[in-house]
Protein backbone atom coordinates (compact mmCIF):
# COMPACT_ATOMS: atom_id res chain seq x y z
CA UNK A 1 0.00 0.00 0.00
CA UNK A 2 1.00 3.55 -0.58
CA UNK A 3 3.05 5.27 2.47
CA UNK A 4 2.45 9.09 1.21
CA UNK A 5 1.36 10.54 4.34
CA UNK A 6 -1.44 12.49 2.35
CA UNK A 7 -3.09 9.81 0.20
CA UNK A 8 -5.46 7.60 0.96
CA UNK A 9 -4.45 4.43 1.32
CA UNK A 10 -4.49 2.01 -1.63
CA UNK A 11 -3.68 -1.15 -2.03
CA UNK A 12 -0.31 -3.01 -3.44
CA UNK A 13 -0.42 -5.21 -5.90
CA UNK A 14 1.29 -7.38 -3.34
CA UNK A 15 -1.27 -6.93 -1.27
CA UNK A 16 -4.40 -7.53 -3.75
CA UNK A 17 -3.00 -10.46 -4.66
CA UNK A 18 -2.87 -12.11 -0.70
CA UNK A 19 -6.27 -10.71 -0.28
CA UNK A 20 -7.48 -12.78 -3.39
CA UNK A 21 -6.11 -16.04 -2.31
CA UNK A 22 -7.26 -15.18 0.94
CA UNK A 23 -10.89 -14.10 -0.32
CA UNK A 24 -10.62 -17.44 -2.94
CA UNK A 25 -10.26 -19.71 -0.12
CA UNK A 26 -12.89 -18.31 1.87
CA UNK A 27 -15.65 -18.65 -1.35
CA UNK A 28 -14.05 -22.38 -1.20
CA UNK A 29 -14.81 -22.51 2.54
CA UNK A 30 -18.29 -21.58 2.45
CA UNK A 31 -18.73 -23.82 -0.81
CA UNK A 32 -17.52 -26.67 1.20
CA UNK A 33 -19.28 -25.54 4.26
CA UNK A 34 -22.90 -25.57 3.00
CA UNK A 35 -23.33 -22.04 3.45
CA UNK A 36 -26.47 -19.67 2.24
CA UNK A 37 -26.53 -18.41 -1.14
CA UNK A 38 -26.77 -15.25 -0.45
CA UNK A 39 -23.41 -15.71 1.60
CA UNK A 40 -21.53 -17.16 -1.34
CA UNK A 41 -22.93 -14.80 -3.94
CA UNK A 42 -21.33 -11.96 -1.81
CA UNK A 43 -18.10 -13.21 -1.51
CA UNK A 44 -17.81 -14.37 -4.92
CA UNK A 45 -18.58 -10.46 -6.21
CA UNK A 46 -15.99 -9.87 -3.28
CA UNK A 47 -13.40 -12.18 -5.32
CA UNK A 48 -14.30 -11.00 -8.71
CA UNK A 49 -14.18 -7.19 -7.49
CA UNK A 50 -10.79 -7.92 -6.44
CA UNK A 51 -9.48 -9.56 -9.37
CA UNK A 52 -10.69 -6.74 -11.44
CA UNK A 53 -8.65 -4.46 -9.24
CA UNK A 54 -5.42 -6.19 -9.86
CA UNK A 55 -5.96 -6.20 -13.27
CA UNK A 56 -6.38 -2.67 -13.43
CA UNK A 57 -2.93 -2.59 -11.13
CA UNK A 58 -1.30 -5.19 -13.03
CA UNK A 59 -2.34 -5.30 -16.71
CA UNK A 60 -2.89 -8.91 -16.95
CA UNK A 61 -5.28 -10.97 -15.15
CA UNK A 62 -4.73 -12.63 -11.49
CA UNK A 63 -2.72 -16.04 -11.93
CA UNK A 64 -2.80 -18.03 -8.37
CA UNK A 65 0.76 -19.30 -8.51
CA UNK A 66 2.49 -16.29 -9.80
CA UNK A 67 2.92 -13.33 -7.08
CA UNK A 68 3.60 -9.81 -8.92
CA UNK A 69 7.11 -9.55 -9.27
CA UNK A 70 8.08 -13.11 -9.76
CA UNK A 71 8.37 -14.95 -13.13
CA UNK A 72 5.55 -16.85 -14.73
CA UNK A 73 6.05 -20.17 -13.66
CA UNK A 74 6.69 -23.03 -16.40
CA UNK A 75 3.42 -24.65 -15.65
CA UNK A 76 0.25 -24.54 -13.43
CA UNK A 77 -0.88 -28.03 -13.79
CA UNK A 78 0.14 -31.58 -12.24
CA UNK A 79 -0.81 -32.54 -8.89
CA UNK A 80 1.26 -29.82 -7.30
CA UNK A 81 -1.24 -26.74 -8.73
CA UNK A 82 -4.37 -28.27 -7.32
CA UNK A 83 -2.40 -28.79 -3.67
CA UNK A 84 -1.30 -25.45 -3.24
CA UNK A 85 -5.32 -24.41 -4.06
CA UNK A 86 -6.58 -26.79 -1.30
CA UNK A 87 -3.91 -25.48 1.79
CA UNK A 88 -6.03 -22.98 3.43
CA UNK A 89 -4.32 -21.34 5.85
CA UNK A 90 -6.24 -18.30 8.18
CA UNK A 91 -5.99 -16.85 11.58
CA UNK A 92 -8.76 -19.28 12.32
CA UNK A 93 -8.20 -22.22 10.22
CA UNK A 94 -5.46 -24.59 9.03
CA UNK A 95 -6.09 -27.17 6.93
CA UNK A 96 -4.56 -28.76 3.87
CA UNK A 97 -5.08 -32.41 1.39
CA UNK A 98 -1.47 -33.64 1.71
CA UNK A 99 -0.40 -35.94 4.71
CA UNK A 100 2.71 -34.27 4.92
CA UNK A 101 0.83 -31.26 5.90
CA UNK A 102 0.91 -27.18 4.58
CA UNK A 103 3.44 -27.34 1.78
CA UNK A 104 5.34 -24.02 3.95
CA UNK A 105 7.51 -23.14 0.54
CA UNK A 106 4.29 -22.38 -1.02
CA UNK A 107 2.99 -20.13 1.76
CA UNK A 108 6.59 -18.34 1.23
CA UNK A 109 5.73 -16.91 -1.83
CA UNK A 110 2.11 -16.73 -0.98
CA UNK A 111 2.45 -14.35 1.81
CA UNK A 112 5.89 -12.73 0.26
CA UNK A 113 8.04 -13.41 3.56
CA UNK A 114 12.16 -14.58 3.31
CA UNK A 115 13.32 -18.33 4.25
CA UNK A 116 14.90 -18.53 7.16
CA UNK A 117 18.13 -20.10 5.53
CA UNK A 118 21.42 -21.38 6.78
CA UNK A 119 23.13 -17.93 6.65
CA UNK A 120 19.98 -16.09 9.04
CA UNK A 121 20.71 -19.03 11.33
CA UNK A 122 24.72 -18.59 11.66
CA UNK A 123 23.72 -15.39 11.80
CA UNK A 124 21.73 -15.43 15.14
CA UNK A 125 24.61 -17.79 16.21
CA UNK A 126 27.04 -15.27 15.71
CA UNK A 127 24.55 -12.25 17.40
CA UNK A 128 24.28 -14.50 20.53
CA UNK A 129 27.34 -16.50 21.03
CA UNK A 130 24.54 -19.28 21.77
CA UNK A 131 24.26 -22.52 19.62
CA UNK A 132 20.61 -22.25 17.75
CA UNK A 133 17.65 -23.35 19.21
CA UNK A 134 16.27 -26.52 17.91
CA UNK A 135 13.26 -24.92 16.43
CA UNK A 136 15.92 -22.94 14.15
CA UNK A 137 18.13 -25.63 13.44
CA UNK A 138 14.74 -28.17 11.70
CA UNK A 139 13.13 -25.22 10.38
CA UNK A 140 10.26 -25.32 12.27
CA UNK A 141 10.58 -21.61 12.90
CA UNK A 142 10.81 -21.17 8.56
CA UNK A 143 10.09 -17.69 7.39
CA UNK A 144 10.37 -14.31 8.55
CA UNK A 145 10.03 -10.72 8.13
CA UNK A 146 12.80 -8.41 8.25
CA UNK A 147 14.80 -10.60 10.83
CA UNK A 148 18.27 -9.38 9.26
CA UNK A 149 17.00 -5.17 10.47
CA UNK A 150 16.43 -6.74 13.88
CA UNK A 151 20.09 -7.84 14.10
CA UNK A 152 21.67 -4.83 12.61
CA UNK A 153 20.35 -3.14 15.21
CA UNK A 154 21.37 -5.75 18.15
CA UNK A 155 24.41 -5.63 16.41
CA UNK A 156 24.70 -1.80 16.93
CA UNK A 157 23.65 -2.21 20.83
CA UNK A 158 20.26 -0.43 19.76
CA UNK A 159 17.24 -2.27 21.24
CA UNK A 160 14.24 -4.32 20.46
CA UNK A 161 11.53 -5.88 22.16
CA UNK A 162 9.42 -9.13 21.59
CA UNK A 163 6.17 -9.29 21.50
CA UNK A 164 3.67 -12.31 21.12
CA UNK A 165 0.52 -13.63 22.22
CA UNK A 166 -2.33 -16.19 22.75
CA UNK A 167 -6.33 -16.54 22.07
CA UNK A 168 -7.39 -18.20 25.46
CA UNK A 169 -9.99 -20.40 24.21
CA UNK A 170 -10.26 -22.54 26.95
CA UNK A 171 -8.95 -23.64 30.41
CA UNK A 172 -6.16 -25.52 29.61
CA UNK A 173 -3.12 -25.59 26.40
CA UNK A 174 -1.84 -28.50 24.29
CA UNK A 175 1.34 -29.33 23.67
CA UNK A 176 1.15 -27.28 20.30
CA UNK A 177 0.55 -23.90 22.28
CA UNK A 178 4.13 -24.29 23.89
CA UNK A 179 5.60 -23.93 20.80
CA UNK A 180 5.64 -20.05 20.42
CA UNK A 181 6.34 -19.33 23.64
CA UNK A 182 9.07 -22.24 23.77
CA UNK A 183 11.09 -20.71 21.79
CA UNK A 184 9.81 -16.85 22.76
CA UNK A 185 11.84 -17.62 26.01
CA UNK A 186 14.88 -18.71 24.34
CA UNK A 187 15.08 -15.68 22.75
CA UNK A 188 14.08 -13.73 25.80
CA UNK A 189 17.50 -15.34 27.41
CA UNK A 190 19.66 -15.20 24.68
CA UNK A 191 19.03 -11.56 23.20
CA UNK A 192 17.67 -10.19 26.95
CA UNK A 193 15.25 -8.41 25.71
CA UNK A 194 12.02 -7.00 26.77
CA UNK A 195 8.59 -9.11 26.62
CA UNK A 196 4.95 -8.53 26.31
CA UNK A 197 2.60 -11.53 25.38
CA UNK A 198 -1.31 -10.05 24.74
CA UNK A 199 -4.36 -12.44 26.04
CA UNK A 200 -6.67 -11.64 23.35
CA UNK A 201 -9.36 -12.85 25.56
CA UNK A 202 -11.69 -9.90 23.68
CA UNK A 203 -10.80 -12.17 20.80
CA UNK A 204 -12.24 -15.45 21.86
CA UNK A 205 -15.41 -13.29 23.83
CA UNK A 206 -16.09 -11.84 19.77
CA UNK A 207 -15.62 -15.54 18.12
CA UNK A 208 -16.80 -17.81 20.89
CA UNK A 209 -19.30 -18.34 22.51
CA UNK A 210 -18.33 -17.37 25.81
CA UNK A 211 -19.32 -14.67 28.31
CA UNK A 212 -16.53 -11.50 29.25
CA UNK A 213 -16.06 -13.64 32.60
CA UNK A 214 -15.05 -16.81 31.50
CA UNK A 215 -12.85 -14.97 28.57
CA UNK A 216 -10.73 -13.37 31.13
CA UNK A 217 -10.94 -16.12 33.44
CA UNK A 218 -9.32 -18.19 30.71
CA UNK A 219 -6.25 -15.59 30.32
CA UNK A 220 -5.50 -15.57 33.63
CA UNK A 221 -6.02 -19.35 33.49
CA UNK A 222 -3.45 -19.46 30.35
CA UNK A 223 -1.22 -17.08 31.27
CA UNK A 224 0.21 -19.30 34.16
CA UNK A 225 1.12 -21.68 31.69
CA UNK A 226 2.90 -19.42 30.15
CA UNK A 227 4.74 -18.52 33.26
CA UNK A 228 5.28 -22.23 33.72
CA UNK A 229 7.82 -21.84 30.99
CA UNK A 230 10.24 -20.22 32.87
CA UNK A 231 9.79 -16.33 31.57
CA UNK A 232 12.19 -13.93 33.70
CA UNK A 233 9.21 -11.46 35.46
CA UNK A 234 11.53 -8.72 35.89
CA UNK A 235 11.53 -8.41 31.53
CA UNK A 236 8.20 -10.06 30.75
CA UNK A 237 4.57 -8.25 30.72
CA UNK A 238 1.47 -10.29 30.01
CA UNK A 239 -1.62 -8.36 29.76
CA UNK A 240 -5.32 -9.00 29.05
CA UNK A 241 -6.87 -6.80 26.59
CA UNK A 242 -10.25 -6.52 28.50
CA UNK A 243 -8.13 -5.56 31.72
CA UNK A 244 -5.17 -3.50 29.54
CA UNK A 245 -7.47 -1.59 27.33
CA UNK A 246 -9.08 0.30 29.99
CA UNK A 247 -6.03 1.34 31.81
CA UNK A 248 -3.91 2.31 29.48
CA UNK A 249 -4.05 5.55 27.14
CA UNK A 250 -1.19 4.71 24.93
CA UNK A 251 -2.34 1.54 23.81
CA UNK A 252 -5.88 2.79 22.99
CA UNK A 253 -4.63 5.79 21.37
CA UNK A 254 -2.45 3.51 18.95
CA UNK A 255 -5.75 0.82 18.70
CA UNK A 256 -7.50 4.21 17.34
CA UNK A 257 -4.47 5.22 15.02
CA UNK A 258 -4.43 1.65 13.15
CA UNK A 259 -8.68 2.05 12.24
CA UNK A 260 -8.09 4.88 10.99
CA UNK A 261 -5.62 3.96 8.67
CA UNK A 262 -7.76 0.55 7.68
CA UNK A 263 -10.67 0.48 5.17
CA UNK A 264 -12.83 -2.13 5.68
CA UNK A 265 -13.07 -3.30 2.24
CA UNK A 266 -9.04 -3.76 3.47
CA UNK A 267 -9.94 -6.18 5.99
CA UNK A 268 -12.78 -8.00 4.43
CA UNK A 269 -9.85 -9.09 1.61
CA UNK A 270 -7.51 -9.63 4.39
CA UNK A 271 -9.18 -11.64 6.99
CA UNK A 272 -12.41 -12.66 5.08
CA UNK A 273 -14.79 -10.53 6.49
CA UNK A 274 -18.41 -10.70 5.82
CA UNK A 275 -21.27 -8.41 5.95
CA UNK A 276 -23.17 -10.40 8.70
CA UNK A 277 -20.04 -10.24 10.95
CA UNK A 278 -20.17 -8.19 14.10
CA UNK A 279 -18.52 -4.55 14.01
CA UNK A 280 -16.37 -6.38 17.55
CA UNK A 281 -14.28 -8.61 14.69
CA UNK A 282 -13.79 -6.28 12.09
CA UNK A 283 -12.10 -3.22 14.60
CA UNK A 284 -9.93 -6.08 16.38
CA UNK A 285 -6.87 -6.87 13.79
CA UNK A 286 -6.32 -2.96 15.08
CA UNK A 287 -6.29 -4.59 18.84
CA UNK A 288 -3.68 -7.13 17.71
CA UNK A 289 -1.94 -4.69 15.89
CA UNK A 290 -1.17 -2.15 19.08
CA UNK A 291 1.26 -4.02 20.66
CA UNK A 292 3.94 -3.97 17.53
CA UNK A 293 4.46 -0.16 18.40
CA UNK A 294 6.13 0.75 21.84
CA UNK A 295 4.46 3.61 23.11
CA UNK A 296 1.81 0.91 23.50
CA UNK A 297 3.35 0.55 26.88
CA UNK A 298 4.53 3.86 28.69
CA UNK A 299 5.16 1.99 31.88
CA UNK A 300 8.02 -0.09 29.78
CA UNK A 301 9.17 2.44 27.04
CA UNK A 302 8.11 5.76 28.07
CA UNK A 303 7.34 7.48 25.36
CA UNK A 304 9.70 5.90 22.88
CA UNK A 305 8.01 4.98 19.63
CA UNK A 306 11.24 4.33 17.78
CA UNK A 307 11.93 0.58 19.29
CA UNK A 308 11.80 -1.98 16.79
CA UNK A 309 9.72 -4.39 17.69
CA UNK A 310 10.21 -8.96 16.91
CA UNK A 311 6.85 -10.93 16.66
CA UNK A 312 7.70 -14.78 17.07
CA UNK A 313 4.61 -16.78 16.00
CA UNK A 314 2.49 -19.53 14.04
CA UNK A 315 2.09 -18.26 10.24
CA UNK A 316 -1.50 -18.28 10.09
CA UNK A 317 -1.36 -15.00 12.47
CA UNK A 318 0.58 -13.05 9.92
CA UNK A 319 -2.47 -11.82 8.01
CA UNK A 320 -2.37 -9.30 11.23
CA UNK A 321 0.79 -8.00 10.91
CA UNK A 322 0.84 -8.31 7.10
CA UNK A 323 -1.77 -5.28 8.04
CA UNK A 324 0.26 -3.37 10.53
CA UNK A 325 3.25 -3.52 8.76
CA UNK A 326 1.28 -1.92 5.62
CA UNK A 327 0.40 0.84 8.91
CA UNK A 328 3.15 1.56 10.65
CA UNK A 329 4.94 4.08 8.28
CA UNK A 330 1.77 5.96 8.06
CA UNK A 331 1.70 6.35 11.04
CA UNK A 332 5.40 7.08 12.19
CA UNK A 333 6.08 3.56 13.45
CA UNK A 334 8.86 1.11 12.92
CA UNK A 335 7.27 -2.31 10.90
CA UNK A 336 7.47 -5.18 13.13
CA UNK A 337 9.76 -8.09 12.41
CA UNK A 338 8.70 -11.04 12.62
CA UNK A 339 9.49 -14.99 12.74
CA UNK A 340 7.34 -17.80 11.23
CA UNK A 341 6.87 -21.19 12.92
CA UNK A 342 5.07 -24.01 11.13
CA UNK A 343 1.79 -25.54 12.34
CA UNK A 344 1.78 -28.68 15.44
CA UNK A 345 -0.30 -31.13 13.86
CA UNK A 346 -2.85 -32.84 15.15
CA UNK A 347 -2.85 -36.45 16.48
CA UNK A 348 -4.73 -37.42 13.58
CA UNK A 349 -2.21 -36.09 11.37
CA UNK A 350 -0.68 -33.17 9.59
CA UNK A 351 -3.78 -32.24 7.65
CA UNK A 352 -5.10 -29.75 10.47
CA UNK A 353 -3.48 -28.09 13.33
CA UNK A 354 -4.45 -29.15 17.25
CA UNK A 355 -7.93 -28.23 18.44
CA UNK A 356 -8.49 -27.30 21.54
CA UNK A 357 -12.07 -28.84 21.70
CA UNK A 358 -11.12 -32.09 20.58
CA UNK A 359 -9.71 -33.81 23.20
CA UNK A 360 -8.43 -36.45 21.18
CA UNK A 361 -6.48 -34.16 18.60
CA UNK A 362 -3.83 -32.99 21.05
CA UNK A 363 -1.77 -33.72 24.18
CA UNK A 364 -3.10 -31.12 26.88
CA UNK A 365 -0.69 -29.99 29.45
CA UNK A 366 -3.19 -31.35 32.05
CA UNK A 367 -2.70 -35.42 31.09
CA UNK A 368 -1.24 -37.54 32.90
CA UNK A 369 1.12 -39.71 31.94
CA UNK A 370 -1.59 -42.68 31.33
CA UNK A 371 -3.29 -40.36 29.39
CA UNK A 372 -0.30 -38.96 27.10
CA UNK A 373 -0.13 -42.79 26.43
CA UNK A 374 -2.86 -43.94 26.00
CA UNK A 375 -3.13 -40.93 23.29
CA UNK A 376 -0.15 -41.19 21.34
CA UNK A 377 -0.74 -45.33 21.14
CA UNK A 378 -4.28 -45.10 19.79
CA UNK A 379 -4.74 -41.93 18.25
CA UNK A 380 -0.96 -40.75 16.35
CA UNK A 381 -1.59 -41.41 12.78
CA UNK A 382 1.44 -43.58 11.94
CA UNK A 383 3.70 -43.43 8.37
CA UNK A 384 4.31 -47.39 9.00
CA UNK A 385 3.09 -49.96 7.23
CA UNK A 386 -0.31 -52.46 7.24
CA UNK A 387 1.71 -55.77 8.39
CA UNK A 388 4.99 -55.55 10.12
CA UNK A 389 6.66 -58.03 7.46
CA UNK A 390 5.78 -54.94 4.75
CA UNK A 391 7.04 -52.34 7.72
CA UNK A 392 10.66 -54.51 7.92
CA UNK A 393 10.50 -54.67 3.99
CA UNK A 394 9.52 -51.34 3.12
CA UNK A 395 10.10 -48.84 5.95
CA UNK A 396 8.22 -46.31 7.34
CA UNK A 397 7.36 -42.70 6.07
CA UNK A 398 8.20 -40.22 8.37
CA UNK A 399 6.84 -37.39 6.55
CA UNK A 400 3.77 -38.43 7.41
CA UNK A 401 4.54 -40.01 10.79
CA UNK A 402 2.96 -37.77 13.68
CA UNK A 403 5.03 -38.97 16.38
CA UNK A 404 7.93 -38.88 14.21
CA UNK A 405 6.94 -34.97 13.80
CA UNK A 406 6.62 -34.60 17.09
CA UNK A 407 9.92 -35.47 18.42
CA UNK A 408 11.39 -33.13 15.78
CA UNK A 409 9.41 -30.17 18.46
CA UNK A 410 10.39 -31.47 21.41
CA UNK A 411 13.67 -34.37 20.95
CA UNK A 412 16.46 -31.91 21.48
CA UNK A 413 19.03 -34.17 20.62
CA UNK A 414 19.70 -33.91 16.76
CA UNK A 415 21.94 -37.44 16.30
CA UNK A 416 19.11 -39.07 18.17
CA UNK A 417 16.47 -37.62 15.79
CA UNK A 418 18.71 -38.90 12.91
CA UNK A 419 19.08 -41.80 13.85
CA UNK A 420 15.59 -42.76 15.04
CA UNK A 421 15.01 -41.42 11.31
CA UNK A 422 16.58 -43.63 9.40
CA UNK A 423 15.71 -46.52 11.83
CA UNK A 424 12.49 -45.69 11.07
CA UNK A 425 12.61 -45.09 7.29
CA UNK A 426 14.49 -48.31 7.15
CA UNK A 427 12.15 -50.34 8.78
CA UNK A 428 14.46 -51.58 11.28
CA UNK A 429 12.18 -49.57 13.64
CA UNK A 430 8.38 -50.62 13.85
CA UNK A 431 5.72 -48.15 15.19
CA UNK A 432 5.37 -49.16 18.81
CA UNK A 433 8.81 -48.53 19.17
CA UNK A 434 9.33 -45.16 17.48
CA UNK A 435 5.36 -44.27 19.67
CA UNK A 436 7.44 -45.39 22.91
CA UNK A 437 10.05 -42.91 22.26
CA UNK A 438 7.90 -40.37 21.99
CA UNK A 439 6.07 -41.13 25.22
CA UNK A 440 9.32 -41.19 26.91
CA UNK A 441 10.21 -37.90 26.03
CA UNK A 442 6.72 -35.92 26.59
CA UNK A 443 5.62 -37.66 29.69
CA UNK A 444 8.32 -36.14 31.48
CA UNK A 445 8.10 -33.04 29.73
CA UNK A 446 4.45 -32.73 30.28
CA UNK A 447 5.04 -33.81 34.48
CA UNK A 448 7.99 -31.08 34.63
CA UNK A 449 5.93 -28.43 33.34
CA UNK A 450 3.07 -29.43 35.80
CA UNK A 451 5.38 -28.95 38.31
CA UNK A 452 6.26 -25.71 37.79
CA UNK A 453 2.49 -24.86 36.69
CA UNK A 454 1.49 -25.99 40.42
CA UNK A 455 4.17 -23.05 41.96
CA UNK A 456 2.77 -19.76 40.23
CA UNK A 457 -0.29 -18.91 42.50
CA UNK A 458 -2.57 -16.23 41.79
CA UNK A 459 -0.24 -13.67 43.45
CA UNK A 460 2.69 -14.69 40.75
CA UNK A 461 0.28 -14.20 38.05
CA UNK A 462 -1.05 -11.42 38.74
CA UNK A 463 2.60 -9.80 39.42
CA UNK A 464 3.34 -11.03 35.82
CA UNK A 465 0.02 -8.96 34.71
CA UNK A 466 0.76 -5.48 36.49
CA UNK A 467 1.69 -2.87 34.24
CA UNK A 468 4.95 -1.72 35.68
CA UNK A 469 8.24 -0.72 35.09
CA UNK A 470 10.70 -3.45 33.24
CA UNK A 471 14.43 -4.10 34.40
CA UNK A 472 15.89 -3.24 30.93
CA UNK A 473 18.42 -0.24 29.81
CA UNK A 474 17.37 1.31 26.97
CA UNK A 475 20.47 3.62 26.21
Amino acid sequence: MANMPNSEPCASPLELFNSIATQGELVRSLKAGNASKDEIDSAVKMLLSLKMSYKAAMGEDYKADCPPGNPAPTSNHGPDATEAEEDFVDPWTVQTSSAKGIDYDKLIVRFGSSKIDKELINRIERATGQRPHRFLRRGIFFSHRDMNQVLDAYENKKPFYLYTGRGPSSEAMHVGHLIPFIFTKWLQDVFNVPLVIQMTDDEKYLWKDLTLDQAYGYAVENAKDIIACGFDINKTFIFSDLDYMGMSSGFYKNVVKIQKHVTFNQVKGIFGFTDSDSIGKISFPAIQAAPSFSNSFPQIFQDRTDIQCLIPCAIDQDPYFRMTRDVAPRIGYPKPALLHSTFFPALQGAQTKMSASDPNSSIFLTDTAKQIKTKVNKHAFSGGRDTIEEHRQFGGNCDVDVSFMYLTFFLEDDDKLEQIRKDYTSGAMLTGELKKVLIEVLQPLIAEHQARRKEVTDEIAKEFMTPRELSFDFQ
